[in-house]
Protein backbone atom coordinates (compact mmCIF):
# COMPACT_ATOMS: atom_id res chain seq x y z
CA UNK A 1 0.00 0.00 0.00
CA UNK A 2 1.46 3.36 -1.01
CA UNK A 3 1.43 5.76 1.94
CA UNK A 4 2.90 8.69 0.00
CA UNK A 5 -0.43 10.42 -0.36
CA UNK A 6 -1.18 14.15 -0.14
CA UNK A 7 -1.30 15.58 3.38
CA UNK A 8 -4.61 17.23 2.51
CA UNK A 9 -6.19 13.80 2.35
CA UNK A 10 -5.31 12.79 5.89
CA UNK A 11 -8.09 14.73 7.60
CA UNK A 12 -10.77 13.93 5.05
CA UNK A 13 -13.00 11.53 6.92
CA UNK A 14 -15.96 9.81 5.33
CA UNK A 15 -14.81 9.17 1.78
CA UNK A 16 -13.28 5.76 2.44
CA UNK A 17 -14.07 5.18 6.10
CA UNK A 18 -16.99 2.98 7.17
CA UNK A 19 -19.93 4.76 8.72
CA UNK A 20 -19.73 4.25 12.51
CA UNK A 21 -22.58 6.44 13.77
CA UNK A 22 -25.27 3.81 13.38
CA UNK A 23 -27.10 2.48 10.36
CA UNK A 24 -27.46 4.85 7.37
CA UNK A 25 -30.69 6.83 7.40
CA UNK A 26 -30.68 9.51 4.74
CA UNK A 27 -30.44 8.84 1.01
CA UNK A 28 -27.03 10.48 0.95
CA UNK A 29 -25.78 8.20 3.74
CA UNK A 30 -27.11 5.18 1.91
CA UNK A 31 -26.13 6.01 -1.65
CA UNK A 32 -23.46 8.80 -1.48
CA UNK A 33 -25.67 11.14 -3.55
CA UNK A 34 -29.48 10.75 -3.59
CA UNK A 35 -30.37 8.55 -6.57
CA UNK A 36 -32.60 11.05 -8.36
CA UNK A 37 -32.95 11.59 -12.10
CA UNK A 38 -31.27 15.00 -11.74
CA UNK A 39 -27.67 14.90 -10.51
CA UNK A 40 -26.31 18.33 -9.66
CA UNK A 41 -22.55 18.77 -9.82
CA UNK A 42 -22.91 22.29 -8.49
CA UNK A 43 -23.94 21.13 -5.02
CA UNK A 44 -21.59 21.56 -2.08
CA UNK A 45 -21.67 17.86 -1.20
CA UNK A 46 -20.75 16.89 -4.74
CA UNK A 47 -17.88 19.37 -4.93
CA UNK A 48 -16.50 18.39 -1.54
CA UNK A 49 -16.45 14.77 -2.59
CA UNK A 50 -14.87 15.62 -5.93
CA UNK A 51 -12.08 17.48 -4.13
CA UNK A 52 -11.52 14.45 -1.92
CA UNK A 53 -11.10 12.18 -4.92
CA UNK A 54 -8.82 14.61 -6.72
CA UNK A 55 -6.82 14.86 -3.49
CA UNK A 56 -5.54 11.39 -4.25
CA UNK A 57 -3.52 12.96 -7.06
CA UNK A 58 -5.67 11.92 -10.02
CA UNK A 59 -4.34 13.59 -13.18
CA UNK A 60 -6.78 12.40 -15.82
CA UNK A 61 -5.83 15.16 -18.25
CA UNK A 62 -2.28 13.81 -18.64
CA UNK A 63 -1.78 12.12 -21.99
CA UNK A 64 -4.30 14.30 -23.78
CA UNK A 65 -3.75 17.32 -25.97
CA UNK A 66 -4.47 20.85 -24.86
CA UNK A 67 -7.55 22.81 -25.90
CA UNK A 68 -9.38 19.82 -27.32
CA UNK A 69 -12.86 21.19 -26.89
CA UNK A 70 -14.12 23.88 -29.21
CA UNK A 71 -16.92 25.20 -27.00
CA UNK A 72 -17.27 23.47 -23.62
CA UNK A 73 -15.76 20.68 -21.59
CA UNK A 74 -17.61 17.43 -21.03
CA UNK A 75 -18.09 18.13 -17.35
CA UNK A 76 -19.15 21.73 -18.00
CA UNK A 77 -16.12 23.29 -16.35
CA UNK A 78 -12.85 24.72 -17.51
CA UNK A 79 -9.87 22.38 -17.04
CA UNK A 80 -7.35 23.88 -19.42
CA UNK A 81 -10.02 23.60 -22.13
CA UNK A 82 -9.70 19.80 -22.05
CA UNK A 83 -12.51 17.77 -20.53
CA UNK A 84 -11.90 15.90 -17.28
CA UNK A 85 -14.23 13.09 -16.27
CA UNK A 86 -15.85 13.61 -12.88
CA UNK A 87 -14.73 11.05 -10.24
CA UNK A 88 -17.95 11.40 -8.23
CA UNK A 89 -20.08 10.40 -11.20
CA UNK A 90 -17.75 7.48 -11.69
CA UNK A 91 -18.10 6.49 -8.03
CA UNK A 92 -21.89 6.59 -8.25
CA UNK A 93 -21.95 4.37 -11.34
CA UNK A 94 -19.76 1.78 -9.64
CA UNK A 95 -21.57 1.81 -6.30
CA UNK A 96 -25.06 1.85 -7.80
CA UNK A 97 -24.65 -0.63 -10.65
CA UNK A 98 -21.89 -3.04 -9.60
CA UNK A 99 -20.55 -4.63 -6.47
CA UNK A 100 -17.07 -5.13 -4.99
CA UNK A 101 -15.08 -7.68 -6.94
CA UNK A 102 -16.95 -7.04 -10.20
CA UNK A 103 -15.18 -6.61 -13.52
CA UNK A 104 -15.72 -3.22 -15.18
CA UNK A 105 -15.23 -2.67 -18.91
CA UNK A 106 -14.67 0.77 -20.39
CA UNK A 107 -14.41 0.64 -24.19
CA UNK A 108 -13.46 4.34 -24.44
CA UNK A 109 -11.00 4.65 -21.56
CA UNK A 110 -9.41 8.05 -22.13
CA UNK A 111 -7.76 9.36 -18.95
CA UNK A 112 -7.00 7.60 -15.69
CA UNK A 113 -9.91 8.61 -13.47
CA UNK A 114 -12.34 5.77 -14.12
CA UNK A 115 -9.64 3.21 -13.47
CA UNK A 116 -8.36 4.89 -10.30
CA UNK A 117 -11.84 5.18 -8.79
CA UNK A 118 -12.61 1.53 -9.63
CA UNK A 119 -9.42 0.51 -7.87
CA UNK A 120 -10.34 2.19 -4.59
CA UNK A 121 -13.85 0.77 -4.75
CA UNK A 122 -12.49 -2.79 -5.09
CA UNK A 123 -13.55 -3.27 -8.70
CA UNK A 124 -11.42 -4.79 -11.46
CA UNK A 125 -11.29 -2.17 -14.20
CA UNK A 126 -10.24 -2.74 -17.81
CA UNK A 127 -10.13 0.25 -20.13
CA UNK A 128 -9.55 -0.02 -23.88
CA UNK A 129 -7.66 2.91 -25.34
CA UNK A 130 -6.54 3.61 -28.90
CA UNK A 131 -3.71 6.02 -28.13
CA UNK A 132 -0.45 4.57 -26.73
CA UNK A 133 0.57 7.85 -25.08
CA UNK A 134 -2.65 7.80 -23.06
CA UNK A 135 -2.08 4.22 -21.90
CA UNK A 136 1.42 5.14 -20.74
CA UNK A 137 0.15 8.24 -18.92
CA UNK A 138 -2.52 6.20 -17.16
CA UNK A 139 -0.10 3.52 -15.99
CA UNK A 140 2.12 6.27 -14.59
CA UNK A 141 -0.62 6.82 -11.99
CA UNK A 142 -0.69 3.30 -10.57
CA UNK A 143 1.01 4.63 -7.44
CA UNK A 144 -2.26 6.29 -6.36
CA UNK A 145 -4.32 3.11 -6.86
CA UNK A 146 -5.15 0.39 -4.38
CA UNK A 147 -2.43 -2.24 -4.57
CA UNK A 148 -4.97 -5.06 -4.39
CA UNK A 149 -7.05 -3.86 -7.37
CA UNK A 150 -4.79 -2.34 -9.98
CA UNK A 151 -6.70 -1.11 -13.04
CA UNK A 152 -5.73 -2.37 -16.47
CA UNK A 153 -5.50 -0.26 -19.61
CA UNK A 154 -5.30 -2.17 -22.87
CA UNK A 155 -3.98 -0.62 -26.07
CA UNK A 156 -6.45 -1.51 -28.78
CA UNK A 157 -9.59 -0.73 -30.74
CA UNK A 158 -12.94 -1.12 -29.00
CA UNK A 159 -14.39 -2.56 -32.17
CA UNK A 160 -12.14 -5.61 -31.75
CA UNK A 161 -13.29 -6.50 -28.22
CA UNK A 162 -15.86 -9.10 -29.24
CA UNK A 163 -13.43 -10.84 -31.58
CA UNK A 164 -11.14 -11.59 -28.64
CA UNK A 165 -8.31 -9.62 -30.20
CA UNK A 166 -8.25 -7.16 -27.31
CA UNK A 167 -9.82 -8.88 -24.29
CA UNK A 168 -10.61 -12.42 -23.22
CA UNK A 169 -12.88 -11.85 -20.22
CA UNK A 170 -16.53 -11.36 -19.36
CA UNK A 171 -17.64 -8.28 -17.46
CA UNK A 172 -20.22 -7.26 -14.87
CA UNK A 173 -20.64 -3.61 -15.84
CA UNK A 174 -19.89 -1.52 -18.89
CA UNK A 175 -19.31 2.09 -17.90
CA UNK A 176 -17.99 4.53 -20.46
CA UNK A 177 -17.99 8.02 -21.89
CA UNK A 178 -17.54 7.83 -25.68
CA UNK A 179 -16.36 10.64 -27.93
CA UNK A 180 -19.07 13.26 -28.33
CA UNK A 181 -18.83 13.02 -32.11
CA UNK A 182 -16.23 15.63 -33.14
CA UNK A 183 -16.55 17.88 -30.08
CA UNK A 184 -13.03 16.84 -29.11
CA UNK A 185 -10.67 15.43 -31.73
CA UNK A 186 -8.21 13.25 -29.86
CA UNK A 187 -5.80 12.23 -32.59
CA UNK A 188 -5.26 11.97 -36.33
CA UNK A 189 -5.60 8.17 -36.26
CA UNK A 190 -8.22 7.21 -38.89
CA UNK A 191 -9.57 4.61 -36.42
CA UNK A 192 -10.34 7.40 -33.94
CA UNK A 193 -14.11 7.97 -33.96
CA UNK A 194 -13.70 11.66 -33.18
CA UNK A 195 -12.10 12.20 -36.61
CA UNK A 196 -15.12 10.90 -38.55
CA UNK A 197 -18.08 12.62 -40.12
CA UNK A 198 -21.21 11.98 -38.15
CA UNK A 199 -22.75 9.23 -40.30
CA UNK A 200 -19.48 7.31 -40.25
CA UNK A 201 -19.04 8.05 -36.56
CA UNK A 202 -22.46 6.61 -35.76
CA UNK A 203 -21.79 3.38 -37.66
CA UNK A 204 -18.45 2.79 -35.93
CA UNK A 205 -19.85 3.89 -32.56
CA UNK A 206 -22.50 1.18 -32.85
CA UNK A 207 -19.81 -1.38 -33.62
CA UNK A 208 -17.92 -0.40 -30.46
CA UNK A 209 -20.96 -0.58 -28.18
CA UNK A 210 -22.04 -3.88 -29.72
CA UNK A 211 -18.60 -5.37 -29.08
CA UNK A 212 -18.73 -4.26 -25.44
CA UNK A 213 -22.24 -5.63 -24.99
CA UNK A 214 -21.10 -8.99 -26.34
CA UNK A 215 -18.65 -9.52 -23.46
CA UNK A 216 -21.04 -8.15 -20.81
CA UNK A 217 -22.63 -10.93 -18.77
CA UNK A 218 -26.39 -11.31 -18.86
CA UNK A 219 -28.48 -9.48 -16.25
CA UNK A 220 -26.02 -6.61 -15.93
CA UNK A 221 -26.00 -2.84 -16.41
CA UNK A 222 -24.48 -0.86 -19.28
CA UNK A 223 -24.02 2.85 -18.45
CA UNK A 224 -23.12 5.54 -20.99
CA UNK A 225 -22.40 9.19 -20.19
CA UNK A 226 -23.25 11.21 -23.28
CA UNK A 227 -24.20 14.67 -24.44
CA UNK A 228 -25.41 16.21 -27.65
CA UNK A 229 -23.21 18.53 -29.68
CA UNK A 230 -23.84 20.86 -32.58
CA UNK A 231 -22.83 20.15 -36.13
CA UNK A 232 -20.21 22.75 -36.94
CA UNK A 233 -20.50 21.92 -40.64
CA UNK A 234 -24.19 22.84 -40.82
CA UNK A 235 -25.31 26.34 -41.69
CA UNK A 236 -27.31 26.83 -38.51
CA UNK A 237 -25.33 24.70 -36.06
CA UNK A 238 -28.10 22.19 -35.39
CA UNK A 239 -27.70 19.32 -32.94
CA UNK A 240 -26.62 15.93 -34.22
CA UNK A 241 -29.06 14.12 -31.95
CA UNK A 242 -26.30 12.01 -30.36
CA UNK A 243 -28.21 11.23 -27.16
CA UNK A 244 -31.25 9.91 -29.03
CA UNK A 245 -28.99 8.05 -31.45
CA UNK A 246 -27.24 6.38 -28.51
CA UNK A 247 -30.57 5.07 -27.22
CA UNK A 248 -31.45 3.77 -30.69
CA UNK A 249 -28.03 2.13 -31.09
CA UNK A 250 -28.39 0.45 -27.69
CA UNK A 251 -31.77 -0.96 -28.62
CA UNK A 252 -30.44 -2.35 -31.88
CA UNK A 253 -27.70 -4.24 -30.06
CA UNK A 254 -30.11 -5.76 -27.55
CA UNK A 255 -29.96 -3.38 -24.58
CA UNK A 256 -32.99 -1.90 -22.81
CA UNK A 257 -33.15 1.67 -21.54
CA UNK A 258 -33.77 1.38 -17.79
CA UNK A 259 -32.87 4.78 -16.28
CA UNK A 260 -32.00 8.22 -17.54
CA UNK A 261 -30.43 10.98 -15.49
CA UNK A 262 -29.56 14.57 -16.23
CA UNK A 263 -26.15 15.62 -14.98
CA UNK A 264 -26.19 19.38 -14.32
CA UNK A 265 -22.78 20.80 -15.26
CA UNK A 266 -23.35 24.54 -15.52
CA UNK A 267 -19.71 25.67 -15.19
CA UNK A 268 -19.12 28.99 -16.99
CA UNK A 269 -22.52 28.81 -18.67
CA UNK A 270 -23.72 32.21 -17.45
CA UNK A 271 -20.75 33.96 -19.04
CA UNK A 272 -21.24 32.32 -22.43
CA UNK A 273 -25.00 32.21 -22.84
CA UNK A 274 -25.96 35.89 -23.17
CA UNK A 275 -24.19 36.74 -26.44
CA UNK A 276 -24.96 33.29 -27.84
CA UNK A 277 -28.68 33.49 -27.15
CA UNK A 278 -29.00 37.09 -28.29
CA UNK A 279 -27.45 36.27 -31.64
CA UNK A 280 -28.86 32.81 -32.39
CA UNK A 281 -31.51 31.92 -29.76
CA UNK A 282 -29.42 28.88 -28.88
CA UNK A 283 -29.90 27.88 -25.24
CA UNK A 284 -26.88 27.50 -23.03
CA UNK A 285 -26.32 23.78 -22.59
CA UNK A 286 -25.61 23.04 -18.93
CA UNK A 287 -26.13 19.30 -18.71
CA UNK A 288 -25.04 15.90 -19.90
CA UNK A 289 -27.12 12.71 -19.93
CA UNK A 290 -26.42 9.46 -18.12
CA UNK A 291 -28.12 6.56 -19.89
CA UNK A 292 -28.46 3.34 -17.91
CA UNK A 293 -29.28 0.25 -19.93
CA UNK A 294 -29.71 -3.38 -18.98
CA UNK A 295 -28.65 -6.52 -20.77
CA UNK A 296 -30.99 -9.35 -19.99
CA UNK A 297 -33.41 -9.28 -17.06
CA UNK A 298 -33.46 -5.94 -15.24
CA UNK A 299 -34.94 -7.43 -12.06
CA UNK A 300 -32.20 -10.00 -11.93
CA UNK A 301 -29.58 -7.31 -12.51
CA UNK A 302 -30.92 -5.27 -9.60
CA UNK A 303 -31.38 -8.29 -7.36
CA UNK A 304 -27.76 -9.30 -7.84
CA UNK A 305 -26.65 -5.97 -6.40
CA UNK A 306 -28.74 -6.52 -3.27
CA UNK A 307 -26.61 -9.58 -2.62
CA UNK A 308 -23.29 -8.05 -1.68
CA UNK A 309 -23.54 -4.67 -3.40
CA UNK A 310 -22.81 -1.24 -2.00
CA UNK A 311 -25.93 -0.78 0.11
CA UNK A 312 -24.16 1.97 2.02
CA UNK A 313 -20.68 3.37 2.56
CA UNK A 314 -20.22 0.95 5.46
CA UNK A 315 -20.69 -2.00 3.08
CA UNK A 316 -17.54 -1.24 1.08
CA UNK A 317 -14.77 -3.80 0.77
CA UNK A 318 -11.83 -3.99 3.18
CA UNK A 319 -9.58 -1.99 0.86
CA UNK A 320 -10.97 1.22 2.37
CA UNK A 321 -9.94 0.14 5.85
CA UNK A 322 -6.48 -0.46 4.42
CA UNK A 323 -6.38 3.00 2.94
CA UNK A 324 -7.49 4.58 6.21
CA UNK A 325 -4.67 2.72 7.98
CA UNK A 326 -2.22 4.05 5.41
CA UNK A 327 -3.44 7.59 5.96
CA UNK A 328 -3.21 7.17 9.73
CA UNK A 329 0.37 5.95 9.39
CA UNK A 330 1.19 8.95 7.23
CA UNK A 331 -0.33 11.31 9.81
CA UNK A 332 1.59 9.65 12.65
CA UNK A 333 4.88 10.02 10.80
Amino acid sequence: MDTNLPDALIDQQGLFDPVESGPPVTLAERFVIPPFSVLDKRSGDWNRRRRQWLGLGIRSEVGRGEALTYNMSIDGGEEGSTSIFDPVLCELAYRWFSRPGDRILDPFAGGSVRGVVASWLARWYTGVELRPEQVVANYDQLDICDDAHHPRWVLGDARDIAAGDVLHDEYDLVFTCPPYADLEVYSDDPRDLSTLRYDDFLREYEACLKAAATVLRDDRFFVVVIGDVRDRRSVDGRYYGLTVDTVNVARRIGLSLYNEAILVTAGSLALRTGPQFEKSRKLGRGHQTVLMFTKGNARAAASRLDQGGDVALSAEAGTHHQMNSALSSEAAS
